[in-house]
């Protein structure tokens, strides 16, 4: 990725800058031609709309619920697929690591590195990926208290964002609290809205998460309100036939027709917030 790019996404992320991006593609690599088709279309939109999109997609999905369950290409593979990705396309590429030895390796990929939620504790995982020096995005547990997350922010370093992806109640849903994604940004990192997680629905039969993907939209458009810097979505070319998280991944076509209407959203609650400041 060419290096300007790069200091786009780190501009885009400062508080003051007040740009929106987002985070977007498949749960999983499932194909070669899959990726590229998905981060083709993300490309455009990202030139079309003057907004910085960054590739998402996992090579390993290591906390499926069953073991029987498609986890992805593996790391080698996976790497090669999304550096293809990245060339072809100029996107910036997340995905996720999982033990501290991949980082280094996955940072000379990937532009932006997630912990996934069950492992936003883990110490050595955190110190690995700050210390590569790209970007750590750390998807917040269900069971974190929004302020405590500023301990596993400081282990990953300066670079470090937040990811909100909703508050487990156990009863097979997850409920947003936007009053914790404030908090969040008190702590003084960038937070994204991860709305496609958020709809899942822990604990559905046939050792599957469900989900109820018509909710993440106007989800997306409430944590605007609240003030996110990002927006994370899962998408798909069909996502009743996704390998992994199809119940809630949205439509890669219903997604290019709500990305203007976000940017359109958040430019306006961004001048409100700016009256707001002035006044005070």
């Amino acid at each position: 990725m060419k290096n300007e790019l790069y200091a786009s996404i780190l501009n885009a992320t400062r508080p003051e800058s007040r740009r929106l991006f987002f985070i977007a593609g498949p749960c999983v690599i499932e194909s070669e031609k899959m990726c590229l088709i998905i981060a083709e279309r993300l490309a455009h939109l990202s030139s079309r709309h003057c907004v910085d999109v960054i590739f998402k997609a996992s090579y390993d999905k290591a906390n499926r619920t069953s073991g029987s369950s498609f986890r992805g290409p593996g790391r080698l593979k996976g790497l090669r697929i999304l550096a293809k990705v990245k060339k072809a396309t100029g996107l910036a590429i997340c995905t996720d690591i999982h033990e501290p030895g991949e980082a280094q390796e996955v940072a000379e990929v990937a532009d932006v590195l997630q912990i996934p939620a069950l492992l936003c504790r883990q110490t050595s995982l955190l110190l690995a990926a700050g210390k590569t020096g790209k970007i750590v995005n750390i998807k917040k547990g269900q069971f974190m208290a929004p302020a405590d997350m500023r301990y596993a922010a400081e282990k990953a370093g300066k670079r470090a964002w937040i990811t909100e992806r909703g508050t487990f109640f156990g009863y097979n849903r997850l409920v947003v609290d936007f009053a914790g994604t404030i908090a969040l940004k008190d702590l003084g990192f960038p937070v994204i809205f991860d709305a496609t997680h958020s709809v899942q629905q822990p604990g559905a039969a046939n050792g599957r998460s469900g989900g109820d993907r018509k909710l993440a939209l106007p989800l997306a458009r409430a944590a605007l309100g609240a003030g996110v810097d990002g927006l994370f979505f899962e998408v798909h070319p069909n996502p009743d036939a996704a390998l992994c998280d199809g119940p809630n991944s949205l439509a890669l076509t219903r997604f290019e027709e709500a990305l203007p209407r976000l940017i359109d959203l958040h430019a306006v609650i961004s001048a409100w917030d700016g009256d707001e400041r002035t006044r005070h």
